[in-house]
């Protein structure tokens, strides 16, 4: 694939995305904060998103009996007896589930300030796994060669010169990337620099 997200002026480096068919399930970094409930895997068809849906997993089995209004209930409960936040994500392809903190645990991460947010990107990292938009960013530098019987004759081709993978969400990835291209370029410049 020879798509270039970002090339530099002098047309020397350029950078591209790849897909990351190894990506691990977000879920299982120790630094999740977020507990999730599993309530429909449209019979099995999906695995569920986590296995402990965390202290308020009882409550949810004492009320998801009602499938109507199970999740306002929840979401209602939470609230009130435990001053938190519940999100529900339901893809098209992916299992349906509820994403929670509590009180303690919001002012613990951050105070409660952007609590809601931090929810949502969790959530957000995980649907992106789970729909396989999973990217790694790869800068090459344009590199000349030419043949030693025939110096006339020569071809450029490209070569990584660094990488690194494990983004979560397409949009994300390329902002990183150009980031990343940005900063590559700028470290190599103060190299060339003389002192």
């Amino acid at each position: 694939m020879t798509n270039a997200l970002d090339t530099t002026e002098d047309g020397r480096y350029r950078v591209r995305l790849v897909h990351d068919d190894h990506a691990p399930n977000p879920r299982h970094d120790r630094d999740t904060q977020v507990h999730v409930i599993t309530i429909d895997t449209h019979l099995g068809q999906y695995i569920p998103v986590d296995r402990d849906g965390g202290p308020l997993a009882e409550a949810w089995h004492r009320l998801c009996w009602n499938r109507w209004k199970g999740v306002e209930i929840f979401t209602r409960y939470v609230s009130i007896f435990h001053g938190g936040i519940v999100l529900e994500s339901a893809p098209d392809k992916g299992a349906r589930s509820l994403w929670y903190m509590t009180e303690e645990e919001m002012i613990a991460l951050d105070a409660g300030l952007l609590s809601e947010g931090y929810i949502e990107a969790e959530m957000e990292e995980y649907e992106a796994w789970a729909e396989g938009d999973t990217w790694a960013w790869v800068i090459e530098e344009r590199v000349g060669w030419t043949r030693d019987s025939d110096p006339d004759e020569s071809m450029d081709t490209w070569e990584t010169v660094d990488s690194c993978s494990g983004y979560y969400g397409a949009p994300y990835a390329r902002a990183e990337a150009r980031a990343a291209l940005s900063h590559f370029v700028s470290s190599k410049s103060k190299e060339n620099q003389p002192s």
